[in-house]
């Protein structure tokens, strides 16, 4: 991922330094396991364990001619050894992936614990804004039409709850990448024993895998890459939430703008969600890692790399990308700007339309037919639509003219936004105890 958007724990998740960090520290603990065994010299542990990293550089130098990675870097560590000859006994037993996937277990879930404390941030802003607008009235909107009266933290409930789902599935996730194989060329333990692969998930604090035949198979991290993508989208939501409600004709929201901020090269007056954008096309490419890391699920028989490739890009990649997503979203969130005047406003665009259902309830409950009642609402409504004179006036006409008694009292009463949120006290106690 670019720097543009890699965050600096993230950043250092993914990095080759720390890669090759913990390389070393796989390698060392088994080593540690052969030696208490009995299976290697024991005073070749300590030259091991002091040995530095090598350095990406050197690692990719080596590369150049062995073609391998696993083989430049254990000759570059090697070459950082004192004595050399300590060396030999690395990688006992070991095939590549037994280091490899690992590892790999181990970047996955330290990716997961950073991304599962901005989860919770998001969560928490998400939480206390909806709290904050649980009596801030608004329009509610389907098909991106006025539909009834709802309240701005009715929606961002919504969306607390979708985002508190979504970080539970990645926790969930997390314990199913969090896994050890060392199990030696094909899985078989035929030159490792396997309480080699229990010592070293005990000193990771992961857990020895279920099976391996060389390598993991790829549908826990598949379902761990699905897991970031599902957050991505949730970010998507709000951010698309926040882009409605900043178009001019609606107002209702905006990011926030700081001083010297610029919205346009060409047109001053332009404050954009670009906030908001910039989410919403990140969204796209964490949710484009799905398909080819699930494709590396299927492999020949006991193990190909043509899933190496892909997660080489795309594991770092969504894991930084989901990083900066919740964020930004958090601080999308904690940053909003809402017009509460303009939501209440926007409220009586229509002149009264909102209130169509409640009108059409309440003339069956007083004697009409569902059909005669919804064929007075809708003709009147339709006619609101067409001339814009106000829905209780043009009710009233058409009441008059089908001999329907209308109960003005009655109306007044159902027509107010108030009545249609009435019962989401339950919801906000869910919300004010979601953490």
């Amino acid at each position: 991922m670019i720097d543009r958007y890699t965050l600096p724990d993230m950043g250092r998740v993914w990095s080759d330094e720390h890669k090759y960090e913990l390389w070393c520290r796989v390698e060392t603990l088994v080593l540690e396991a052969h030696a208490a065994a009995g299976r290697v010299p024991a005073d070749v542990v300590e030259p091991v364990r002091n040995a530095p990293p090598p350095t990406a550089a050197r690692v990719a130098e080596i590369e150049e001619t062995t073609q391998h990675d696993v083989i430049a870097f254990l000759t570059a560590w090697a070459d950082n050894t004192e004595p050399r000859s300590a060396a030999a006994y690395v990688h006992h037993g070991m095939t590549s992936s037994d280091l490899l996937d690992t590892a790999l277990a181990v970047q996955l879930t330290e990716a997961t614990d950073v991304l599962l404390a901005k989860a919770d941030r998001l969560v928490a802003a998400l939480r206390d804004h909806g709290l904050a607008h649980r009596e801030t009235l608004k329009v509610g909107r389907t098909h991106g039409v006025h539909a009834e009266p709802v309240v701005w933290g009715h929606r961002v409930a919504d969306l607390a709850f979708a985002a508190a789902r979504s970080r539970d599935r990645l926790r969930a996730a997390r314990e199913r990448v969090g896994v050890v194989a060392i199990s030696g060329a094909v899985g078989t333990y035929s030159l490792i024993d396997p309480s080699v692969e229990v010592a070293v998930a005990q000193a990771l604090d992961l857990r020895p895998a279920d099976a391996s035949t060389q390598v993991v198979l790829r549908d826990s991290i598949s379902e761990w890459v699905s897991a970031l993508a599902v957050i991505a989208t949730v970010c998507e939501a709000v951010a698309l939430e926040v882009r409605h409600g900043q178009r001019t004709e609606v107002r209702e929201l905006s990011e926030a703008f700081g001083s010297g901020q610029k919205g346009s090269s060409a047109m001053p007056h332009k404050k954009n969600p670009i906030r908001s954008e910039r989410i919403a096309g990140l969204a796209r490419v964490v949710r484009a890692a799905v398909v080819p890391v699930m494709e590396g699920i299927p492999l020949w028989h006991e193990r190909d790399i043509s899933h190496s490739s892909t997660e080489r890009v795309f594991l770092p990649d969504a894991a930084i990308t989901t990083d900066y997503l919740l964020d930004l979203t958090a601080r999308l969130v904690e940053d909003l700007v809402v017009d509460v005047d303009r939501m209440r406003a926007n409220l009586d665009l229509t002149g009264g339309l909102i209130y169509t259902s409640a009108v059409l309830l309440e003339l069956v409950e007083t004697g009409l037919s569902r059909e005669d009642a919804y064929a007075l609402v809708q003709g009147a409504a339709m006619e609101t639509w067409n001339s814009g004179t106000p829905f209780r006036s043009t009710l009233r006409s058409r009441a008059e003219a089908s001999g329907v008694t209308l109960d003005e009292a009655r109306l007044d009463e159902i027509c107010r936004p108030e009545g249609y949120v009435r019962n989401l006290g339950p919801l906000f106690d869910r919300l004010a105890a979601l953490s």
